[in-house]
Parts: C-alpha cells; sequence; structure tokens
C-alpha cells in the first residue's frame, strides 16, 4: 500500500472528513515520525511496532563491479520491529 493508497482508504471509511483532512493527518503522521527518529527517539505503536535508529560502524566494503576495497562511512538507518499483536496476526493466531 502507497501513501495515497491510505489516504484514500482512510477518506473512504470516514465520509465526515475532507479528503485534503486525512492527507493533512497522513502527513502530519508520518513527519512526527521522520522528526522524532531523525532527533535520535524512539517511537512505538502498540500492537504494530516499533521504529527506532540504528548507527553502521565505519567499514572497508568491497565494490563489486571492480573488486578493489572502499571504505564505508558510518551511517544511523531505519530499524523496525514488528509489536507482538502485528506478529502474531500475519502468523494466523
Amino acid at each position: 500500500m502507497i501513501r495515497s493508497e491510505l489516504i484514500q482508504k482512510i477518506a473512504d471509511e470516514n465520509p465526515h472528513l475532507y479528503q485534503r483532512d486525512v492527507e493533512k493527518i497522513v502527513n502530519t503522521i508520518f513527519d512526527e515520525i521522520t522528526n522524532a527518529m531523525a532527533n535520535g527517539d524512539r517511537v512505538e505503536l502498540r500492537g504494530f511496532g516499533a521504529f527506532s535508529v540504528k548507527k553502521r560502524d565505519s567499514r572497508t566494503g568491497r565494490n563489486p563491479r571492480t573488486g578493489e576495497s572502499v571504505d564505508v562511512d558510518e551511517k544511523h538507518v531505519p530499524f523496525f520491529k514488528t509489536g507482538k499483536l502485528l506478529r502474531d496476526r500475519l502468523n494466523g493466531e
């Protein structure tokens, strides 16, 4: 599902809301999650999962085309851990 499909589904299920308002709500939620993670905070949505940021240390990598060694800088990457309710639902429990 992409963002526009999510907005359309919410708008369809809530006819009392204008689509532009639903779009603002969805965008605000995503922006707040992104801002919190950019600040190094953890975002937990009970029953769904938790978003956090993990640090990857610098390392020596390999260019797959040439095979030569390449230094890869330290970086921060997003990480998602599913919640128990989501995991159970995916496994049919």
